[in-house]
């Protein structure tokens, strides 16, 4: 996973690329690069281990200029991260560059054959072999002919086995950038004479919102005249071009200290804007467009799959509850990464659900794919209009959340809550599984949830007071019961990626089956112990739930518990009480888990860790 910027135009280009690059940092940051070309200063090459600001001041002291460059922020897959495996690569004649995003799997054939040939390589990278690859075919003449830059990478990409996003540009071919997409995302831009290429939106909003995405299989050729587009044999091509409302402001950090405390604050905004327009008050009816799947469709499907990754898998772990409860359907649920290797049976009244934030994930791709293979019609649940997944799938239910910049998914996760409720609230009604008043009632407490979000926020010294007691701790157990028990992964993958502390997320009920060992007095353990009164269901888990709480403080363990406010009887027992306002069962979700994700950033950050890009880890994971 590693983020791409291209230019061509009148600005001065190094800026643009170093912005563009400051904005993908968190597709990677073991090192990065740039090259650029024009202005009669041949093909300069910047790179440098390590985070970007390394890189702005090897260009500080030694300074480039151009009129057409590329640049890339890398994180490592193969070769060391170090400033000879950072990208651009050369090739042998030093006038050829390209950047790389995915991986070659025959690299190390084709490196065999080109060094047969008289190839000199100098990195332990994959992304090597294209450099030489385009040099092979832009300098062999035939016929007299002297092949274009498209020309050599389009024979070069043939070549290729794996999955790739690049960008090349030559020195020898000048003003003109050609990229290609085969597995990893792509998106070109067009502005006022100038053109960009880039890994993801973010990186292009300022200069343009004017764009287009790669689709597997596609070549652009970007030249200040404009962008041609092909398939991989030379056939022309045309895309729709999309204009994104996103404001580029959204992609700044807006006065908070990290990009990930600012879009937990920005979770009442997108969960109101993933529900406006889709729900009537009135009728208790929810609306959603962009489905190519008919209502009958939906009536006589007799199961669901979701696939996905990460967060977007817990988020599909309580969308099983929502479904399940609402609908009446049976939900499967699977890693995306493991799905397909277990040959899943399918059937055609069988739907398939994909939940990616970027809607470029390797692995959510493939499962998708693989559905479609077994005659499976599939929906996305996804944040990015025009991404790889929403294009391939029957329907989309899109989640507006705007850009996620902090590699730890939170506004993600909670749209992603959202959307699922109102997918089973849309199937509950064409089923008729749910009366229309009971669906009114509900609505409407959906409607509440941004307010209640934003008395939650309004309680972030109490989480910050908790980080205190516990940022010195090794192990975290994160517990809950039945849609909670999502919540409790998701808290405990919160804590992990950002602080590095060692947290794990179980069922309440398995406590006495093994972790009850684990338990002393140096566990924190956090305890998702809210109740819906109005829900005996509730009622009964919470009452469960409410013993292990006391088991776990017959052992000497530490509790921090998630209570719905006026529970006074929790406030006895645990050691600190974090409180939500009152909501319905499968809705309490939504609100649980912002104290767990503030928890779990002032621990982080009283660590010293990097919240908005932790270590090893990518926001977008676009290769297996």
């Amino acid at each position: 996973m590693c983020g791409i910027v291209g230019y061509v135009g009148k600005k001065q280009v190094v800026p643009v690329i170093l912005d563009g690059l400051r904005r993908l940092e968190y597709r990677g940051y073991d090192s990065a690069g740039i090259a650029v070309a024009g202005n009669g200063g041949g093909l300069q090459v910047r790179r440098a281990e390590g985070k970007l600001r390394n890189l702005e001041e090897a260009i500080r002291l030694k300074p480039l200029d151009g009129t057409y460059g590329i640049g890339h922020t890398r994180w490592a897959t193969h070769g060391r991260p170090t400033e000879e495996n950072a990208h651009p690569h050369r090739d042998c004649t030093g006038k050829v560059v390209v950047v790389h995003n995915g991986i070659i799997e025959n690299y190390v054939v084709l490196k065999r054959k080109l060094v047969e040939e008289g190839h000199t390589f100098t990195t332990e990278t994959d992304t090597e072999v294209i450099a030489h690859l385009v040099e092979k075919y832009f300098l062999r003449k035939s016929n007299g002919h002297q092949p274009t830059l498209e020309e050599a990478v389009r024979k070069s990409v043939n070549e290729l086995r794996g999955v790739f996003a690049l960008a090349v540009i030559a020195v020898d071919d000048p003003n003109k950038i050609v990229a290609a997409r085969n597995g990893p995302p792509a998106v070109i831009g067009l502005g006022n004479e100038e053109y960009f290429v880039a890994s993801d939106v973010p990186a292009i909003l300022y200069h343009t919102r004017d764009l287009f995405f790669l689709a597997d299989g596609d070549l652009a050729v970007i030249t200040p005249a404009g962008v041609q587009l092909s398939d991989f044999h030379g056939n022309p091509l045309t895309r729709q071009v999309q204009h994104v409302t996103w404001d580029p402001i959204m992609a700044e950090k807006g006065g908070f200290k990290h990009f990930m405390l600012k879009e937990i604050y920005e979770q009442p905004r997108s969960v109101r804007d993933t529900t406006l327009g889709r729900v009537s008050l009135e009728s208790g009816r929810v609306f959603l467009d962009q489905m190519d799947i008919s209502e009958a469709e939906f009536r006589s499907a007799r199961k669901i799959n979701i696939a996905a990754c990460g967060t977007s898998w817990h988020a599909a772990q309580a969308g099983k509850f929502m479904i399940e409860r609402l609908a009446r359907m049976p939900v499967e649920v699977d890693y995306a990464s493991e799905w397909r290797y277990r040959d899943p049976i399918l059937a055609p009244d069988t739907l398939t659900l994909l939940i990616s934030q970027s809607g470029e994930t390797a692995d959510t791709i493939a499962a998708q794919r693989e559905a479609k293979s077994k005659h499976s019609k599939t929906l996305a649940i996804c944040n990015v209009v025009g991404s790889m997944i929403t294009r391939e799938a029957c329907g989309t239910i899109y989640t507006h959340a705007g850009p996620e910049i902090g590699v730890a998914s939170t506004k993600a996760f909670t749209a992603q809550l959202t959307a699922l409720f109102l997918f089973a609230l849309y199937l509950a009604e064409l089923r008729g599984t749910l009366a229309p008043e009971a669906a009114r009632d509900i609505i409407a407490e959906l409607t509440r949830l941004p307010g209640k979000l934003e008395t939650i926020l309004t309680r972030e010294e109490e989480c910050e007071e908790l980080a205190k007691q516990y940022v010195r701790s090794q192990d975290f157990l994160f517990l809950g019961r039945g849609i909670h028990y999502p919540v409790a992964l998701e808290g405990a993958l919160k804590l992990k990626e950002i602080s590095y502390i060692h947290a794990e997320g179980y069922p309440a009920g398995e406590m006495k089956h093994g972790p009850n060992a684990l338990i002393d007095e140096n566990l924190p353990v956090v305890i998702l112990a809210t109740c819906d009164r109005s829900d005996p269901g509730s009622v009964v888990r919470y009452e469960k739930t409410l013993s292990n709480l006391k088991e776990v403080k017959a052992r000497s363990g530490k509790v921090i518990a998630i209570a719905t406010e006026g529970d006074e009887e929790i406030a006895e027992a645990a050691d600190a009480v974090l409180y939500i306002p009152p909501a319905p069962e499968l809705l309490t979700p939504i609100l649980e888990i912002v104290p767990l994700q503030l928890l779990a950033y002032h621990i982080a950050v009283r660590r010293g860790c990097d919240v908005d890009q932790p270590r090893n880890l990518a926001k977008s994971v676009t290769v297996e």
